[in-house]
């Protein structure tokens, strides 16, 4: 009874021809269903043929996180796993908000160690890491807590450089950053962690890193082929969207 006043419900106001027509093309339609010599037949107890088209090939979050990353120009060469485990959280049942700058201290050695490899291949790249010659030291450093983590989950870490200084976030990729010419004895870098099971950046950050002479043990202009190498970085973000 209940079907038949929602079916009047929905023909009020409709012409006798319309519904008529529809009422035909409906029943039909129908009919060839149960028309054991029509294509579109389907057997009682059985279901209908699986579509045709193949299934979407799904990206594991980590192939996500990557290719999120890599759209927002991210420097893949920064890109670092880090776990989660249960000493990771504090009392209120979520990672604590310090424990992420560890997890950014060992994404940016990571990405530390590859900018020496591009400099001066593996010997740079273990003294930029020990504190050797002129190699970087983070002068300050700032976090925007999005969502908080949880165990279990892996969050994936990526860094990318840029002329700074920021206002917000947003403004990493914009001609306003983009234009800026890269300082002499120091620059800034973004950072975002992805959270495998969020599917989401969970964490953002910026911070400024020092080219340092450790041997002077001051600041100090690394030379116009390092500086090239970090221009080249920035230059991943060119034209990128923002996250």
């Amino acid at each position: 009874m209940c079907v038949l006043l929602r079916a009047a419900r929905c023909n009020a106001g409709v012409p006798s021809a319309l519904r008529h027509v529809r009422y035909s093309s409906i029943r039909a339609l129908y009919d060839r269903f149960k028309d054991p010599t029509s294509p579109f037949h389907i057997a009682p107890g059985t279901q209908g043929p699986e579509s045709p088209d193949p299934p979407l090939e799904e990206l594991s979050p980590a192939e996500e996180g990557r290719a999120k990353f890599i759209e927002l120009g991210f420097d893949p060469e920064s890109f670092w796993e880090q776990p989660i485990v249960w000493g990771d959280h504090d009392s209120f049942q979520h990672v604590n908000n310090v424990r992420y700058l560890r997890f950014l201290e060992s994404g940016r050695i990571h990405w530390m160690r590859s900018l020496g490899h591009e400099i001066g291949g593996p010997a740079k790249a273990e003294a930029m890491v020990k504190g050797k010659g002129v190699s970087l030291i983070l002068k300050s450093i700032s976090l925007d807590y999005k969502r908080p983590v949880v165990y279990p989950d892996t969050l994936l870490v990526a860094h990318k450089p840029h002329p700074g200084p920021l206002h917000s976030s947003s403004q990493v990729d914009s001609p306003e950053v983009n234009t800026r010419r890269q300082a002499r004895t120091h620059f800034h870098v973004k950072a975002a962690m992805w959270s495998y099971a969020q599917r989401r950046i969970v964490t953002e950050s910026d911070s400024v890193l020092v080219w340092y002479d450790y041997d002077k043990l001051t600041k100090c202009d690394p030379g116009e082929d390092v500086r090239a190498v970090i221009q080249r970085r920035m230059d991943l973000g060119r034209n990128k969207g923002s996250s």
